[in-house]
């Protein structure tokens, strides 16, 4: 893999945290003092991955006590097991584990989008989360590869997720429901019935707390991919793999402060376009849309809030490549 990064301090734990046995560390992923979270290694957004990770543990009160679940697919010109030295390189401590993804799960089922990129199948990853665990591990956060956390990641961790409810996340009820579906979905009784007495709110997916052990119990991978498949004979929606999800959670989402999803940083998804934060508190920073912070910065043309994402980039540059051979 050509990209160099640099080496993150080293984040340790305060004296606050519960001291976990070495053994368990390495051995038992379950164990119940473990934060537990997700997210995919794709070569077009490493850079953003591995700014997430900084981000997570820099902020972190007990760094230490967290796992990481890379999903990294099984047709990439980079094979899954050859990202773990780049992983190491940049956070020599780090406690992690690489999946492989099987394209061939989602390959079938991937529908054309406003956005190309919406049709990677690893986009889809996050719905096998609950398959490809480790059974004994029964809650885990998510977050997309363009996201920075400016916040104690344990107090996402912490956010009890009532009643039966799956998942956690922020829910944005002002926005247009409607919107996420065409005309041919809302003109059948049968389909639109399934929002009829919820009261369904947009929410995305870059960002959740997932109840794996009630995924499982629920059988929600089985619910989104029947979605998908009349999505293949209908064309029910037009955006990727976010109305999957709303079909089945719509309506049943532990609504999170929004503080921990200020997204739509990177434009909508046909334009990249400069935004500015929502009002209020900002714990996690999401540059969802079509433009990359990192890739608006090489290009000498960012935008304000991307200056908030450049001290988490591990990049090495090449003034940095120069600089290091020459000392």
């Amino acid at each position: 893999m050509s990209m160099e990064l640099l080496e993150a301090p080293e984040y340790q734990n305060g004296a606050e945290c519960p001291i976990l046995s070495r053994s368990s560390f390495f051995f038992s992923r379950s164990d119940p003092l473990l934060v537990h979270i997700a997210m995919t290694l794709d070569p077009e957004y490493l850079r953003g991955t591995m700014a997430a990770v900084h981000s997570v543990l820099k902020h972190s009160s007990c760094p230490e006590n967290i796992f990481f679940h890379f999903l990294a697919s099984d047709s990439s010109s980079v094979r899954p097991n050859d990202f773990i030295p780049l992983l190491h390189s940049a956070f020599p401590s780090l406690s992690f584990r690489v999946y492989e993804f099987k394209e061939s799960l989602v390959n079938n089922l991937i529908s054309s989008s406003i956005r190309q990129a919406l049709e990677n199948p690893l986009n889809y990853a996050r719905i096998f989360l609950a398959d490809i665990l480790d059974p004994s591990i029964r809650r885990v956060i998510y977050l997309d590869s363009d996201v920075i956390v400016v916040d104690d990641i344990h107090k996402l961790w912490r956010i009890s997720l009532s009643g039966s409810r799956t998942i956690g996340a922020p829910e944005y009820c002002h926005a247009n429901f409607n919107k996420y579906f065409t005309s041919q979905f809302w003109s059948d009784p049968e389909l639109a019935g399934v929002f009829v007495g919820k009261r369904a709110c947009y929410f995305n997916t870059g960002v959740m707390v997932m109840d794996l052990g009630r995924w499982r119990e629920g059988e929600y991978t089985r619910e989104i991919l029947k979605w998908m498949k009349v999505q293949k004979e209908r064309r029910i929606y037009e955006l990727g793999s976010l109305p999957p999800f709303l079909l089945v959670f719509g309506g049943d989402v532990e609504a999170i402060d929004h503080r921990w999803n200020q997204h739509g940083l990177g434009g909508d998804n046909v334009v990249d376009s400069c935004r500015n934060l929502h009002p209020g508190g900002v714990s996690l920073l999401h540059w969802s849309g079509k433009g990359k912070p990192w890739a608006r910065l090489d290009a000498k043309k960012p935008c304000p809030v991307d200056h908030l994402w450049e001290p988490y980039d591990l990049f090495r540059k090449p003034e940095q490549k120069s600089l290091s051979s020459s000392l």
